[in-house]
């Protein structure tokens, strides 16, 4: 079991280290780079013209690596079909600047369809003791067979996985971001994995998908941390929610554990939506107020910024997998109230110290 989740792990991230300078190559030539002159977005870090669609290289190394080691079910199958879909939008989005309300009507239609394969939440654990059940209303069907629709199971696991694929998407504006932290969120899946499973899939094949997942996004860092040569994308940053939300749904719902391994991105993204309804924006109306965003502006670099998020997804990926549902409640009210804190403080900050081009590493 362990040698086979090295070499599946070593494969997906020496494939998707060797594809992504022909994506680059590729992208540069069908442009489908992000230009800050000709493309101006107030989220943007960076002053250089980059390519994008960093999903093709990490959805590639992971389907091939899925079809080197894993025996392909019908979950399995829906959920290659929705990482496909999802880069064929994100390489839209790359090439055409699709509206952020597009992708989002994307998003769900995408995960319905992983959905439908099967992909459900039956239950999810709760933090002062016992289950909340999901699998207690159910409409059966008919396409092709009978088929049982579990209402709120499946909405419930629709939910998560849409809005893991943006709160994400949202955490990668600085160089080597997104992959790192996504790399280390789903190789502590894949070890609680190991110990549950759901959805009639084994927990080695749990552990070997969350595996293969982080060994192709690790392979991905290589390219992008700081100077990053490509950018991750839309694909590269929604695969990154899409997949630690599926793991998350098939290592028997551990849901609490990977809002704790998220606790930043989460909670940024969360702050971040009640920050523009207050202001009168749209949810979806970008600017440059995100969490990375504040350290910048405080004089932190972008290496400083990337390994922080990387270090404190390491350490609560750690306490995850010995924490119990209480101490993980705890964990993640404490988390939310230094980063409160925080984003008071670095408020106060930025009136005096503007984002800079080229902060120091």
């Amino acid at each position: 079991m362990i040698i086979n989740l090295l070499l599946a792990t070593g494969l997906a991230f020496f494939l998707v280290f060797g594809l992504t300078p022909m994506v680059i190559v590729a992208a540069k030539r069908f442009k489908l780079v992000d230009d800050p002159k000709r493309r101006s977005h107030p989220a943007n870090t960076h002053k250089s013209v980059i390519p994008r669609a960093g999903g093709v290289p990490i959805f590639l190394g992971i389907l091939i690596a899925i079809l080197c080691f894993m025996t392909l079910g019908k979950i399995i199958v829906g959920i290659i079909i929705g990482a496909f879909l999802i880069v064929v939008v994100g390489l839209l989005d790359d090439y055409f600047d699709l509206s952020p309300y597009l992708r989002f009507v994307t998003n769900i239609l995408i995960v319905v369809v992983t959905i439908m394969f099967g992909l459900g939440t039956p239950y999810i654990t709760s933090p002062i003791g016992g289950v909340i059940r999901l699998d207690t209303i159910a409409v059966n069907y008919n396409l092709f067979g009978s088929h049982q629709f579990l209402v709120l199971a499946n909405l419930f696991s629709i939910i998560w996985i849409v809005a893991l694929m943006n709160f994400v998407n949202w955490s990668k504006g600085v160089d080597g971001q997104l992959p790192g932290f996504v790399a280390i969120s789903a190789f502590v899946i894949g070890t609680i994995g190991l110990r549950f499973s759901a959805h009639h899939i084994g927990s080695a094949e749990v552990a070997l998908l969350a595996y293969i997942v982080g060994g192709a996004f690790l392979g991905f860092l290589i390219w992008n941390f700081y100077p990053q040569r490509i950018l991750p994308g839309y694909s590269g940053g929604a695969l990154g929610g899409y997949f630690l939300g599926v793991l998350s749904i098939l290592s028997f719902a551990k849901i609490g554990t990977l809002v704790l391994v998220l606790s930043i991105p989460i909670i940024d993204a969360i702050y971040t939506i009640i920050r523009r309804i207050r202001a009168g924006n749209s949810p979806f109306h970008g600017d440059a107020l995100h969490f990375h965003h504040r350290l910048l502006t405080i004089g932190w670099g972008r290496r400083r910024i990337a390994v922080f998020y990387w270090l404190v997804s390491l350490l609560f990926g750690v306490s995850a997998l010995f924490f119990e549902g209480m101490q993980k409640l705890l964990a993640m009210l404490i988390v939310g109230a230094l980063l409160a804190v925080f984003i008071i403080v670095s408020q106060r900050l930025t009136s005096t110290h503007p984002l800079s081009e080229e902060p120091a590493s």
